[in-house]
């Protein structure tokens, strides 16, 4: 195996930050920004299309390590926005508690 160039180096830098970056927004890792955890489907839909639309950009052009790593992350972050589709928009969220009506406050309705 031939060592790889700088090149290669920053490619496989953009995937896998592009990676991170999708995994923070399928809440699986915590936001350096914020500090928690943060979740927005949309957001991780258009960074797992950027992927794809980079794996289909650079076919026939990678070298058999980065074709493999782009197939994982690809992989993986598809399987992760399937399970959170799953999941529901809004899973992180604790449900309110049911609200008490006058009679069962003990008051009387009309």
């Amino acid at each position: 195996m031939s060592q790889p160039d700088s090149r290669d180096l920053l490619f496989l830098s953009l995937i896998f930050n592009l990676q991170a970056a999708a995994m923070q927004q399928l809440g699986k890792m915590v936001s350096p920004l914020s500090g928690k955890i943060e979740r927005d489907l949309a957001a991780a839909k258009q960074s797992i299309d950027l992927l794809e639309s980079l794996e289909r950009k650079t076919r026939g052009n990678l070298s058999a390590d980065e074709a493999r790593a782009m197939q994982d992350i690809l992989t993986t972050l598809r399987l992760n926005y399937v399970d959170e589709l799953k999941r529901g928009e809004t899973p992180d969220e604790t449900p309110a508690p049911p609200a008490q009506n006058d009679e069962a406050a003990g008051g009387a309705t009309s």
